[in-house]
This record gives structure tokens, sequence and C-alpha cells, in this order.
């Protein structure tokens, strides 16, 4: 795929505009995404950054977008099983029907929230096929409180109608609400149960999800955590409530038994 070369704007770096587009995808590492010595997969953290750059693309452009390059991969530090990996990305350079993205991957420790840089990377994407009538739009409003996971639903995720599956949802949604209690509490954590879950409306093949998930409620030593998924179609914009769900998690020492969570943490 032959790169855009029709003048481009830079979008200045460092000291982008304070409304570059941007966006940000979080993810935490089971050990199946882990080789032999307990960390992330070189190939599964470079998967993560393109799957960034796609939806960052697609939200800016609004057409049908591949990868035509990556440049400037650097490989810092370990992402280890159990850890939150965090990526954010900007545009930093805009043609005609191509993006530069700047992509930077970090890991947080869920009970301690130390985190370190670990995977940076610049990506190249291209759009292809004609635009969109659609204006570009960005993801729902961001806030310190709400964990964001995002995912593409992809073939394998569906029903014989491209439907995605109440699996795949149901696991996306349970993923995001340990994030958002773990990071409150700081504690480990367990499922205890999973409240009314509501399939609103369908996501389909190639669509964006994006789940939310806020604490509502924190206990002595439990949490309740509310959950959304939202389709967005990477073409048109469009953004429909798909999914909804709470659960409950609780905090547990090393023999597995219920412990108190420190208010002084958990505000």
């Amino acid at each position: 795929m032959p790169v855009d070369t029709s003048p481009a704007t830079a979008l200045s770096a460092p000291g982008l505009p304070a409304d570059a587009p941007s966006t940000r995808i979080q993810d935490i590492v089971f050990p199946e995404q882990s080789n032999h010595h307990g960390t992330l997969f070189g190939g599964a953290a470079l998967a993560m950054l393109d799957k960034l750059a796609f939806i960052l693309a697609s939200r800016c452009l609004r057409r049908t977008v591949v990868t035509a390059a990556v440049s400037r991969l650097d490989f810092l530090a370990p992402i280890r099983a159990g850890d939150l990996a965090d990526a954010t990305g900007r545009v930093v350079r805009r043609g005609t029907r191509s993006l530069e993205i700047e992509a930077e991957l970090f890991a947080e420790h869920l009970h301690t929230g130390a985190r370190t840089r670990c995977l940076s990377g610049h990506f190249t994407m291209v759009a292809t096929g004609t635009p969109s009538a659609a204006a570009p739009a960005g993801a729902m409003a961001d806030s310190p409180d709400i964990t964001r996971i995002a995912e593409i639903v992809f073939p394998g995720h569906t029903n014989h109608d491209g439907i995605l599956h109440g699996g795949p949802a149901l696991s996306w949604l349970a993923k995001a609400a340990l994030v958002a209690a773990s990071r409150r509490a700081r504690r480990a954590l367990v499922m205890a149960s999973s409240e009314k879950l509501d399939f609103v409306a369908p996501a389909r093949s190639g669509d964006i999800a994006e789940i939310s998930a806020r604490v509502e409620r924190v206990g002595r030593s439990s949490l309740t955590v509310a959950t959304e998924l939202h389709a967005e179609s990477p073409l048109s914009g469009e953004r429909r409530l798909c999914t909804r769900a709470g659960f409950v998690f609780v905090a547990v020492d090393t023999a597995g038994r219920s412990t108190p969570i420190d208010s002084a943490v958990a505000r």
C-alpha cells in the first residue's frame, strides 16, 4: 500500500495543540498473552498499539484504514502478567488520506499504581475507499473515575448473523470492571457476583466496542462496579448502547479470605 505523499500538516511535537486528536485504550494482561518469563509477548504489545492506531485513525478519517508503516519502535521495559497495559496515541502529522500516530504503552501495577513506560512507536495509517459523509467524532468524554477498554469486534467474536456473542461481551465487561475495582481498592480481588445484565442493542462485526466501568459503591471489603458497552461504527461514527451490567468484587488476602479495603485508598 503506497503511503500518501501529498502535503501533510504537522501537528508539532512536542507542544501539540490541546485539541490534537488522541485516544486511550486499556487492557489487563493475562497469562495466555505472556511468554515463559511471565511477560507480555512483544507481538501482543505491538498488536495493542496497532489496534489503538486503527481506532484513532478511523475516528479521524471515517474511512476504511490500513496500517501502512510502523517506525521508531522501541521496547523499553517488560509488561508482566497481571499488569494493566495502558496505551495512548495522538495524531502528530496528517495528510490528505494518511495519519502519522505516535503511540505509547505503559504498564501499571494494579496493586501499587506504579507505572512504567514500556513501548513506543509511530504508525502510518492510510485511508482507502470513499470518504464517509459522517463528520469525524471522538470517543466519549474522558474521566479519571472511569476505566475504558476498547475492542474491535472481529468475525470470531460473532454468531452466523455477524452479531457479537454474549460471551465475549460479558468477558469484556468483567475485565473492565476488574480494572476499575482494582484501581480503587489496590488489593487482590475476586468476583463475588454479577448483577442484572441487559442486552439493549447488537454490536456487529467491524464495530469498535468501547467498554466503560465505574465504581459505584465501596463497602467494608466489597466494591460494586457499573459497566456499559457501546458499539461505534468506524465509518459513520454512530454510537449505540449495547449492553450494561453490574459486578460485585471482594478484596481477599493471601489465604483467600475477605479483607477490609483501606478507606484512604478507596476514595
